[in-house]
């Protein structure tokens, strides 16, 4: 058949046309960060899911089913947010299809096994999902920086270091007039995983001065005063004179201090707060779905901020129903995504995973069942 000019280019053009969409077929749909979507994300999944814990991720939680259900509108997410261990006991009973945890599930406890939703001889998958920095505010008239150590700070808390002007603290501020006042240190009057998490870390970068272990109640030999939830130390610290801890998203019309690591002092950001997990290492005993990490609290690595709060999402590896294997998989693919991991920033004040630390996750969520 012979073809004319034009003929021959409307076929050429055709040709061309059918080639391209052959290639988008078998190509995979992209996420927003560019990087290939997983099959359970395209494809539209039915079904309930039931999670519970921590009440840290509360907002989040809220952020991610909204976000989830824009593309899975076919699945429902509930979450109570009734705390870590009573989510733990949840999941592990068969109560709920997985659990939000600010701890990972020991490793005894896995041994001890008795996980009704997970499949005979299956492990757990416990990746972290949500970064809480804890920031160290204070209120100090004419005084709009303040740099300190681990063991200042836990001279502070204990109650040795008492009044503003102490030589310790002044060493570590060169230039900065502070005043003979007595410091005022805030702490939770009520059991809180951010006081355990603020006591880790003045246990392990201080250890010579903060000698007691980590513990989610306040020791009352050490003085200062004390409040009732982030909303309590919120009202203390307005006062002049104090300085408490609290989780950063309610500090953010506060002065915070920044910490030292290394030879430099670090200021609170949501980069630097991610920084310290990717300085830190998976505990002993775990499998390669358990990203269990051990937080290195007393890092010297540039830029890390150590004081945070790593609260995970716990499932199964392999789930005796399948079809919530497949479910949970896909939820919390989408909850470690770079889109859900930002709108949890905006809503939450958390801090990001970092790609390095997605792409372990990613390696571990494949591998569920």
């Amino acid at each position: 058949m012979k073809l004319t000019r034009v003929g021959a280019s409307v076929a050429m053009t055709a040709v061309a046309a059918l080639a391209l969409s052959a290639c988008a077929t078998n190509e995979a749909p992209a996420t927003n960060n560019g990087s290939a979507a997983p099959a359970e994300q395209v494809e539209q999944l039915q079904g309930e899911l039931t999670g519970s814990g921590a009440s840290s991720q509360e907002t989040a939680q809220a952020t991610w089913k909204a976000g989830y259900g824009s593309i899975q509108a076919g699945v429902t997410v509930n979450y109570g947010a009734d705390g870590s261990g009573k989510g733990r006991d949840a999941f592990k009973s068969g109560q709920s299809h997985f659990a939000g945890s600010d701890r990972a599930f020991k490793t005894d406890e896995i041994k001890e096994g008795g996980f009704s939703q997970c499949a005979e001889g299956s492990g757990l998958v416990e990746v972290p999902a949500y970064i809480s920095p804890i920031a160290v505010a204070f209120k100090l008239e004419g005084v709009d920086s303040l740099n300190l150590d681990a063991a200042t700070l836990a001279g502070i808390f204990k109650g040795e270091i008492t009044k503003w002007n102490d030589p310790k603290i002044a060493a570590l501020n060169e230039g900065a007039k502070l005043p003979d006042l007595d410091i005022t240190a805030v702490h939770r009057s009520d059991k809180s995983g951010t006081t355990n998490n603020f006591t880790d870390y003045l246990n392990k970068a201080a250890a010579d001065v903060w000698t007691e272990k980590a513990g989610e109640e306040w020791n009352p030999e050490y003085g200062g005063e004390g409040a009732e939830g982030t909303n309590g130390v919120q009202q203390v610290l307005g006062s002049n004179g104090t300085i408490g801890y609290l989780d950063a998203s309610a500090a953010k019309d506060m002065t915070l201090a920044k910490i030292k690591v290394g030879e430099e002092f670090v200021e609170l950001t949501p980069e630097a707060a991610a920084a310290v997990v990717d300085a830190s290492e998976i505990e002993e005993g775990r499998t390669e779905l358990d990203l269990a990490y051990k937080l290195k609290r007393d890092t010297t690595e540039s830029g890390a901020y150590p004081i945070v709060l790593v609260s995970y999402l716990v499932g199964c590896a392999e789930y005796k129903d399948a079809e919530i294997g497949k479910l949970v998989k896909s939820y919390f693919q989408y909850v470690t995504s770079a889109e859900a991991q930002t709108a949890a920033q905006e809503k939450a004040g958390s801090a990001p995973i970092s790609e390095e630390l997605r792409g372990k996750i990613n390696a571990a969520l494949e591998k569920m069942k």
